[in-house]
Order: structure tokens, then C-alpha cells, then sequence
């Protein structure tokens, strides 16, 4: 992650040369961390563009909560298209590791001062190194290769309702619909057990969109005393049925607690514990077989607990109303329907404008 520090170093720097501590400064803590989405709502007539930035780094397979190496995936996980012809009893390409940057862009608009309307769209670069072994059995590794995709993912659209705004402590609700902008017919170049190198429809986690409407639904609560805040979010994406490709995606819960502190009205530091789940996907895309286990619907779902510490900062002076929030996540606990890459740590770097 070394550029990817030196982009934060690089921001970081912007804000702290502003007149950040000047008096009357914006307080930092009036937002949650950044890798919360929706976590405010403005004042009537107000705006706010966002950018976010997200980096996920995958290595190594878990069986559930146990490692797995490739040895042993190739030799005891069975391979779920077995009875199709040509095809092996087992799985013989393995993923190694697997990167998804992703770039964020938001726009947040207050008809009034109950409702703020959110806009989200994604731009994806996704890139998953495999090995695979030669031939039906054995533990002969023929190469490695790597896929990569990238392009526009879904588009969400969500109304934040305020319901409680009593003091410092506020409620709000998200209701929304995640709109499939994202491509789910993606294509790329493999090495097969053969020694063949066919170009195919890349499997599930390389696609780029759900290719469904999907209800967003999420209640977010804030809350703070003095130099002390905190909150909590659920949010999820639920899956309501079949794309035009035969599968639907499973649905997403995420819960989120966290705690703040305000060193100066500009400057707050935050840690944050998130659980995530995912279901399996139901159905099957007849474009995506193969013997990985990314190709498999029964091997994508699982659940994770990521810790997270974080930074915002809020300028004043000439740059007033812009925001910087920082966000470093790490897996410290993941139960998955494997095997399947896990996931080790993420990188959020985010900016917001207000006006």
C-alpha cells in the first residue's frame, strides 16, 4: 500500500498547511468515520460532493475459520460441475490473492430539512492471481495467471429520513435501491488443467454489478458528549430476484459501532468494530463453470468482524466546508462457505465538500 500512503500523507499535509485550528473551525467529529455511507443529513437547500477511495487485499483460502493451502484444495474440495464432460472430481485452479480498488463518487442534496436525498456510484478495478495444476489429479503446478475487470458497478439511490434530532442525539433511516449499472458479462483470459488458455466469463466476485434492483434499507444513530461521540449503523442490501443471467446475488447485512475523539474542533480519531454478512448466491449463471471455486454459488457467502481505526479532519478559513477522512480496516475474525480467499485488510481515503 505504499502509493496509497503516500496519497493520504500527501492530503493529510493539505489540511494541516489550511487554517484548520482557527477559531470557529467546523467540528471533525460531526461525521462518522468514512467507511460509513449515509451517516449524516444536511440542512435544507444544502449540498455535499464526495469522492472515496477503497482499497481490499485478499490472500490465502479459509475452510470456513481454518486455512486451507492449495495442495489440499486440489485434492480433497470437490468440484460441483464433476458430471459435466471433461470435467475434473476436484478444483484445480486455486486463487491466490486478490486486490479490488474502487472509486466512490457521491452527491447528497437536502430538499428539506427531514430529508436528504444520497447518489452513489462506483468505479471498480478488480484483479484475483490463480494457480493452476495440471492436468485431473495430482499436485503438479502447470503456471499461474491473472484476471483482471474493471468498470462502472451499481448505482444506488436513497433517501436519509430524519427521526429523532434531539440535542446530540440523532436517528435516521435509509431507505434506497442499488440500480444495476454494473456489467455482469465480463471476460477474460485463464489457464486451464489442460494447458489450454481460452478466454471465458470471468466467476462471480470478478463481475462488476448484481445485475438486479436490489431495496437498500439502514437505520443510522449518533450520539456524543464533550469530546466523546459515538454511533451505530445497519445497513443492508437485499437480494429480491434473478438478473437476466439466471442468479441472484445473496443479501448483504452490515452492522457498525464506533467511538470518537475530539483532540480540537478539526481533528477527531475514531475506532470502529463492523460485522459483515453475505449470502450464497441462489441459481447459477450457465456462462460461469469451471473447476474454482469461485464459479461455485455455494461458495460465496460468510460472515467477517473487521477492526478499524480512523482520522477526520475538517478545514476552515479558505477551505471551509471540505472534509478529509481516513479509515484503515483489518479482518480479525472470518467465517466463510470455503474455500474462499480471505480478506486481509482495506484502506479508505475519502474527501467532502459542503456547500
Amino acid at each position: 500500500m505504499n502509493k496509497q500512503l503516500w496519497v493520504i500523507a500527501a492530503l493529510a499535509a493539505s489540511f494541516y498547511c489550511s487554517p484548520t485550528y482557527a477559531d470557529g473551525a467546523a467540528h471533525a467529529d460531526s461525521h462518522a468515520p468514512i467507511g460509513i455511507l449515509g451517516d449524516h443529513l444536511h440542512h435544507k437547500g444544502e449540498w455535499m460532493l464526495s469522492y472515496r477511495f477503497m482499497s481490499m487485499n485478499m490472500q490465502g483460502n479459509l475452510q470456513g475459520s481454518n486455512s486451507i493451502d492449495p495442495d489440499t484444495i486440489v485434492t480433497t474440495e470437490a468440484n460441483r460441475f464433476s458430471g459435466m464432460p471433461g470435467m475434473p472430481p476436484t478444483l484445480r485452479l486455486v486463487p491466490l490473492d486478490m486486490t479490488m480498488d474502487m472509486h466512490m463518487l457521491g452527491l447528497m442534496y437536502a430538499p428539506s430539512d427531514k430529508l436528504t436525498l444520497m447518489f452513489m456510484g462506483n468505479y471498480w478495478n478488480k484483479s484475483m492471481r490463480h494457480v493452476t495444476y495440471a492436468g485431473g489429479i495430482g499436485t503438479t503446478e502447470l503456471g499461474e495467471f491473472k484476471t483482471t475487470t474493471s468498470g462502472w458497478g451499481d448505482t444506488s439511490v436513497s433517501g436519509l429520513i430524519r427521526l429523532v434530532d434531539s440535542g446530540s442525539t440523532k436517528l435516521h433511516a435509509t431507505i434506497g435501491i442499488s440500480i444495476p449499472t454494473g456489467s455482469t458479462d465480463e471476460r477474460d483470459q485463464i489457464l486451464a488443467p489442460t494447458g489450454m488458455t481460452p478466454i471465458v466469463r470471468v466467476p462471480y466476485p470478478m463481475q462488476l454489478g448484481s445485475g438486479s434492483y436490489d431495496p437498500i434499507l439502514g437505520l443510522t444513530y449518533t450520539s456524543g458528549h464533550d469530546q466523546l461521540g459515538w454511533g451505530a449503523q445497519w445497513r443492508s442490501t437485499i437480494r429480491t430476484s434473478k438478473n437476466d443471467d439466471s442468479y441472484q446475488l445473496g443479501d448483504e447485512h452490515r452492522v457498525s459501532a464506533w467511538l470518537s475523539y475530539l483532540f480540537v474542533p478539526a481533528v477527531s480519531a475514531s475506532a470502529r468494530l463492523e460485522f459483515y454478512d453475505r449470502g450464497n448466491i441462489s441459481g447459477l449463471d450457465p456462462m460461469i463453470m469451471g473447476p474454482v471455486q469461485t464459479a461455485d454459488p455455494d461458495r460465496q457467502g460468510g460472515s467477517r468482524i473487521d477492526a478499524a481505526v480512523g482520522l477526520n479532519l475538517a478545514a476552515s478559513g479558505k477551505l471551509s466546508g471540505w472534509r478529509l477522512g481516513i479509515e484503515y480496516l483489518f479482518a480479525v475474525d472470518q467465517d466463510l462457505e470455503g474455500p474462499q480467499l480471505e480478506t486481509d485488510d482495506q484502506l479508505i481515503i475519502g474527501l467532502q465538500k459542503a456547500f
